[in-house]
This record gives C-alpha cells, structure tokens and sequence, in this order.
C-alpha cells in the first residue's frame, strides 16, 4: 500500500489521492446496455435467454425459480447459516422500523388545512448481484424495508450460476424475507426485464439493489424513461476509508481495509491517518494477512488502488473524509463518537476499535445498500423512505380561500399566469355573491 504524506501533495496530486479506481470506458458500458434494453424491449423473454446464455454461461428455457428450487436450497442451508439469516433479519428490521413516518396534517393558517401521507410503491425490483460471490445479505437489506414499508408486490432478481440455478443462501433468504417471486436474470437484462417487463416477468415501478458498472448504467438509463422504472441510488463498487489515530490496533485496520478490497478488483480501500508510524504498521500488517485470504488474486489488484494518507492532525484528517465522501467510513480513534458531530459525509459510520465494518454489511440492523464513487455528499443508504411515496393533501373552507386567495392571485398575476389566478377569482366571485356551496357557486356564476 502506497503511503502519501497529505501536506507534501499540490491541490491536483491532493485530488488524484482521492479518485476512485477507473472502470471501464463508460462509452462502451452504455454501449452494451442500449443493446441490452433494446433487446429486452422488443423481444421480452427470448432475449432474457440470448443474454443469459452469452453473459452467465447457462441457457434457461425459463428463468423463474419454482417450489422445487426453493425446497432444494431449503435443503442445502445448514441450520447454523439459517440462524444466523434470521438473526440479521430481526435486527435490520427492528432498526428499520424505526423510522417513524407519520402522516402530518395541520393548519398552515384557519381554513387552510395541508397534509402529508405515505403510501407504498406498488410493484418494486430487487437487484441482489451474484458475481464470484452470493449476496444473501443483500436480499435482507433490500426485502426487509420493501416489507415493512408494505411494497405489494415484490420481486427479486439473481443471477444463475454455470448449473443454471440460484445460491440457495439467496433463495433461502428471500423466504424468510417473504419474497415469492424470484428470477435467475443478472446484469443490465434483469434491469431492463424489471424496468420494462417481458412475458413472464411484470414491469415494476422501482428498482433496488447494487451491481457492476452495466447494473448501474442500466439503473440510470430506465430511470431517465417515462416508460421505464425509478431507481434507488448509485451503488457500484465497494469503498471504505479509515480515519485512524496513534492509538489505532494496526492490525484491525488492515483488516478492515481488506474486508472493503476482497470485493472486486474495482472495489478500494483508504487509510487517512496523522501517524506516520501507523500508517507504516498497518502496510506490514497488510502484507502479513494477505497470504492467508481466498481472494488474494482480487485483493491483489485492488489494494493497487489504494493508500495510506498521512496528514498533520484529525482535524485535517476529518476533512479528507468530508471530501472524499466514503460509502464506508470507520472512526479507529480514541473519542470516536466526539468526532461523529463533525463527520458531513459518508454513506454508513462505524466508531471505534469494536465496529468492524461487516457487521453494518451483514446484521448489525443498518443497511448495506450504501451511495459510492463520493454520491454521500447528496445520497442517504436504502432505507423505508425509499419504498414509500409522500402524497400532499391541501383542502380550503370558504373562510380559508377568502383569506389566503388573493396572496394566490397576486402571485399568479406576478407570474404572467392569469388561468392561474382566473381559477381562484370565480371561486372568490362566487363566495362573494353568497354561494356557500359548489352547486349553487355553478348557477351563480352562469
């Protein structure tokens, strides 16, 4: 792991020291994922087989998982695995029960009375990405909100494996999590069959989840369609920074930065520190816990990408993490949570020594759906909200349009808008020559 020493480093090395690790070209991202859409658009399930056959490997005459799929990963899932499943669905949904969205209504002024109230999405997708590894956290993080937010309808897409089948963990956890529907389509095609549906996959309003650069091109790109399909947040690939004192065990850090760089070659992994030493131990302890790991070859690429930056103290320390806007920021520092106060941006924060990061990705009770690539500064983690729609509610008496109409004609007149202020005049023109009611308000106004 390179080390840098912050002071040392111009304003433009300063911001090369906190770019994200390239992805591929985006022009020939879009490129494939125009294709995709396209594809998915005008030839429904057909082309969901074409494309699972030449991105996964597998031909799939069709892609829904059925009973008996789902009673064979019932099977394959040790009761430990399945414990441990449960345990982590109770806490996320114990947190996120939490959130508190009562309707409001109240009187902005006497007569003139304004409501909020939340209804549900009514059909939402859930993205859970398979790659070189199942995700059945992720189906916990995406189904237990939809659930608690009351989502009718619910589906899950997964990609297949070289069999032509779905991880059990993820089928699994998505029985616990009451999904019933669930496909075995992956990548740009699974967003495309969501967003714009095919013969045997409905079209849904939303689309959850994280995946690779062709996932979240895709999720832009229906986004951005009328005919298409909202999406949740940006969420590609993996991040974490660790803001770290003297104090720090070096060992706990290295391997919090392993934990976050195991992901995926684009995934990375950042040490801000104000001890020269740390920094140099946790290198060491880089090196030393690296052998031992499955994911050495991908561990390898990624920590290319990443560094240690010493800086002169916290207070500096605090604004490269402000500026840098980590998914995944951990406070390893002597009074962590007097820090928390000045911390603006980060997608999820873990404070001090005995938070390791994968407790937040798996059963702490937060979510590990998390904005990346520095979208913290403006995106919040998946939470309830994400699966309601807030509708406002306005009603007048007569009494409230006699005292709050004319502020509206004004307003309109001052915008050139005189349909505008015309549909509050005949109101105030009726009221004046006494009709109290709408029917009454008609013959008066004939």
């Amino acid at each position: 792991m390179r080390i840098l020493h912050w002071n040392q480093l111009n304003p433009a090395e300063q911001r090369a020291a906190l770019e994200r690790p390239a992805q591929q070209s985006r022009a020939d991202v879009e490129s494939v994922v125009r294709e995709v859409i396209a594809g998915v658009r005008a030839r429904g399930d057909q082309a969901l087989r074409e494309y699972t056959r030449r991105f996964d490997g597998v031909d799939l005459g069709d892609p829904r998982v059925d009973a008996e799929e789902f009673a064979a990963a019932q099977r394959a899932v040790g009761r430990r695995e399945r414990q441990a499943l449960e345990q982590a669905i109770e806490n996320v949904e114990r947190f996120h029960r939490t959130y508190g969205l009562e309707a409001v209504s109240l009187e902005t002024m006497p007569g003139v009375r304004c409501e909020r109230i939340y209804r549900p999405i009514g059909a939402v997708g859930l993205y859970v990405p398979a790659g070189s590894a199942p995700l059945p956290s992720a189906v916990v993080m995406l189904a237990v909100p939809a659930r608690i937010a009351g989502c009718p309808r619910r589906v899950l897409c997964t990609p297949p494996d070289r069999t032509g089948r779905a991880h059990p963990a993820v089928l699994v956890a998505a029985e616990l999590c009451g999904i019933e529907q669930v496909f075995k389509v992956g990548g740009a095609q699974a967003i495309a069959a969501l967003a714009y549906g095919t013969e045997r996959l409905a079209k849904v309003d939303k689309v959850f989840g994280p995946g690779n650069a062709w996932v979240t091109a895709a999720k832009q790109a229906v986004a951005t369609d009328p005919q298409g399909a909202a999406c949740d947040l940006p969420a590609g690939p993996s991040e974490v920074m660790v803001l770290a004192d003297a104090a720090a065990n070096p060992a706990f850090v290295a391997a919090d930065l392993l934990a976050q760089a195991e992901h995926d070659v684009n995934a990375q992994a950042i040490l801000v520190t104000p001890s020269a030493p740390l920094a140099q131990a946790v290198a060491t302890a880089l090196e030393r816990q690296l052998p031992a790991l499955s994911r050495r070859a991908i561990l390898e690429q990624s920590l290319a990408a990443s560094r240690a930056l010493v800086v002169a103290d916290l207070r500096t320390a605090i604004e490269v993490a402000n500026a840098y806007a980590a998914e995944h920021l951990i406070l390893q520092v002597r009074e962590p949570r007097a820090l928390l106060e000045r911390i603006d941006n980060a997608g999820s924060v873990f404070l001090g020594a005995w938070s390791p990061e994968p407790m937040g990705d798996y059963c702490s009770g937060t979510n590990h759906v998390l904005p990346t690539y520095g979208y913290a500064r403006a995106y919040s983690g998946l939470g309830v909200p994400d699966y309601l729609k807030r509708i406002t509610v306005q009603e007048l008496t007569p009494a409230g349009l006699r005292a709050l109409g004319p502020t509206a004609v004004t307003l309109a007149q001052l915008e050139g808008l005189d349909a505008h202020a015309a549909a509050v005049t005949c109101r105030l023109s009726a009221l004046e020559a006494g009709a109290a009611d709408p029917g009454a308000a008609a013959g008066a106004l004939r």
